[in-house]
């Protein structure tokens, strides 16, 4: 299978000014994603999807491939990922190079562990799935056979539409969030516009190294895991 690897790094961003560079324990933020992708040994091909001159300057000096200057119309606050990976699927094929499957690695999820992309890899061709992402458990409190929401008159139902609650927490069934780290798709499904297609795979990814970095106590509780590794 052959697969294509994108970081996404935008500029502009708003919760850490600069974050994709601003600097991580002495090195780019970027650079540990960058890290993580040359220690793969199943991704054919990674690149950098960035229309900021500065970002694209760093990429290059960590190694990373910047084969175009990503559109100005999708790199606003609310343009979609799933844009910037058809954009950069459309400018391969047209130079005649195409790919199985795409992974999208998001700078701001720093630390996954030495094998985890391989490892994501290895259970999506395995499992035969249209995608795969990273996940996290929903801890139990939260699991959607206890959460409620309201109905047309005001009142609470159990959100996943049954008529009496699981009692016991033993007999909840597992959930999971997407944690964003890792996004591996079929490329027939990203044309289509989805990142998950049909059969949808997942990974679990370490919560002791978990971080998504959105806002400044994000970056400052990174810090504090990097600190602590």
């Amino acid at each position: 299978m052959k697969i294509l690897a994108i970081i996404p790094a935008r500029g502009g961003s708003k919760g850490v000014p600069g974050k994709n560079i601003k600097e991580l324990g002495g090195k780019p933020l970027l650079a540990y994603t960058v890290d993580s992708v040359k220690e793969s040994r199943l991704i054919d091909k990674f690149i950098l999807s960035s229309e900021d001159e500065e970002i694209i300057k760093i990429a290059r000096d960590l190694g990373v491939e910047v084969p175009f200057v990503r559109p100005e119309s999708l790199a606003q606050d609310q343009s979609g990922s799933i844009g910037v990976v058809q954009h950069a699927v459309d400018y391969f094929e047209k130079k005649g190079e195409f790919f199985d499957a795409v992974i999208l690695l998001q700078v701001t999820s720093p630390f996954r562990e030495k094998v985890f992309i391989d490892q994501a890899i290895k259970k999506f061709i395995k499992s035969d799935a249209d995608a795969l992402v990273s996940v996290l458990p929903v801890p139990h409190e939260y699991n959607p056979h206890w959460v409620f929401e309201e109905n047309e008159k005001g009142d609470l139902k159990i959100a996943t539409g049954e008529s009496e609650i699981i009692k016991r927490r033993q007999d909840l069934p597992n959930a999971y969030f997407r944690d964003g780290s890792i996004y591996l798709t079929k490329t027939e499904f990203i044309k289509k516009g989805s990142f998950f297609g049909e059969k949808l795979s997942f990974i679990e990814s370490n919560p002791e190294t978990y971080v998504n970095i959105d806002t400044l106590t994000d970056w400052e509780k990174a810090e504090k895991m990097l600190s602590d590794m």
